[in-house]
C-alpha cells in the first residue's frame, strides 16, 4: 500500500486525533494528538491490510528551535514498518511543552521498553504505564535531560559522580593498572608516524 494511502486511512479512522499528514522524501508521516496513541498504533499494527508489526525506532524530539505554528515543543516519533507488506509510516505524537507525557507502547512492542527509557532519560518525556521507567544511560543522580535544547553545554561544576570516579582512579593507580597493558611506571612505545 502507498504510504500516503496509509496516512489517509489513519485520518479516516481517527479524524479527531490526526493534526495533519504529509509526505517527506517518500515517507508518509502523521502528526497526532497524544491522548489515543496506543489505540492509533494498535490499529496500525493489527489492521490486516496495514500490519505495522515492526517498531523500527522510537525517539524524542525537542522542537524548541524550529517550532511549527500550533505544534508543541516536544514530540515522540514512532517509525513503523510492515515486514510482510513492506511499507512504512512515521507517527509524530505531540506531547506538550512543560510536562511532556504520553502512554507507553511496551504492550504493543516489548522492544519499546528501552527506547522509552532512553527518551525519558535524555528528553524528560514521561511514559505513562511504563513497566520500569528509570534512567538507562545516565546515573540516577544526574540532574536534567541532556538532549533538551535548553540544557547547558557545560555546568558550573563537574558531576559529583565524576569527581568520585577520578578519586577512585587515583587511589587504584598505586596498583599499577594500565588499560593499555604496559607495566606500571613504563611509558608506551611511540607509534611510527604514517
Amino acid at each position: 500500500m502507498e504510504s500516503m494511502a496509509i496516512a489517509d486511512r489513519l485520518r479516516a479512522e481517527f479524524p479527531d486525533e490526526i493534526l495533519h499528514s504529509y509526505l517527506n522524501q517518500g515517507q508518509a508521516a502523521a502528526v497526532v494528538r497524544p491522548g489515543r496513541i496506543v489505540d492509533i498504533l494498535r490499529w496500525l499494527r493489527t489492521t490486516e491490510t496495514i500490519r505495522m508489526d515492526h517498531l523500527r525506532a522510537l525517539c524524542g524530539v525537542d522542537n524548541a528551535r524550529r517550532r511549527e505554528p500550533g505544534l508543541s515543543r516536544f514530540e515522540v516519533v514512532y517509525n513503523l514498518y510492515s515486514i510482510p507488506l513492506r511499507h512504512e509510516i512515521r507517527v509524530r505524537a505531540e506531547v506538550g511543552d512543560k510536562d511532556p507525557a504520553i502512554d507507553s507502547v511496551v504492550e504493543l512492542w516489548p522492544g519499546a521498553n528501552w527506547l522509552e527509557r532512553e527518551t525519558f532519560d535524555l528528553f524528560g518525556i514521561h511514559f505513562n504505564n511504563h513497566p520500569d521507567l528509570r534512567r538507562v544511560l545516565l546515573p540516577d543522580d544526574w540532574v536534567g535531560h541532556p538532549l533538551r535544547k535548553d540544557y547547558p553545554l557545560k555546568g558550573k561544576e563537574e558531576w559529583a559522580g565524576m569527581t568520585e570516579l577520578l578519586a577512585k582512579v587515583r587511589e587504584l593507580d598505586r596498583f599499577g593498572f594500565d588499560p593499555d597493558g604496559h607495566a606500571h611506571g613504563q611509558t608506551a612505545p611511540e607509534e611510527d608516524e604514517p
